[in-house]
């Protein structure tokens, strides 16, 4: 039988958002997911823009070099909490797999959200 536990993003300090720092590939740190193979981490991401202008965001989704890694778009200004990934699985893995996250303009975008870690 499966387990299930909610537990905050690696990248957080005490379940705080991450403010997007990096402007380019590879981005800053969001989650990093199990080195257990039988693990699976169901991703809720959701964007906060403070800044007065639309920002381009970009996910790096467990990798940095392929396009299909990437999940891309743009967050309205001063819209609330934008769900940006809204419960994608990244299984365990000898190297784990890592979600970052970079955008166009420093500093103005934070990410908040949580995962369902799920063994079988």
């Amino acid at each position: 039988m499966a387990t299930y536990s909610k537990v905050k993003l690696s990248g957080s300090t005490d379940g705080r958002g991450v403010k997007v720092a990096a402007t380019a590939t590879a981005g800053t740190t969001i989650h990093t997911g199990s080195t257990t193979a039988t693990t699976y981490d169901e991703v809720w991401l959701y964007a906060v823009n403070t800044s007065a202008s639309s920002v381009k965001l970009t996910i790096e989704w467990g990798g940095t070099t392929s396009p299909d890694d990437l999940l891309e778009l743009t967050v309205l200004p001063e819209a609330g909490l934008v769900t940006v990934v809204p419960g994608l699985l990244i299984k365990g893995n000898a190297t784990p797999l890592i979600v970052r996250a970079f955008a166009a303009t420093a500093d103005v975008i934070t990410i908040h959200g949580f995962v369902n870690q799920i063994t079988v």
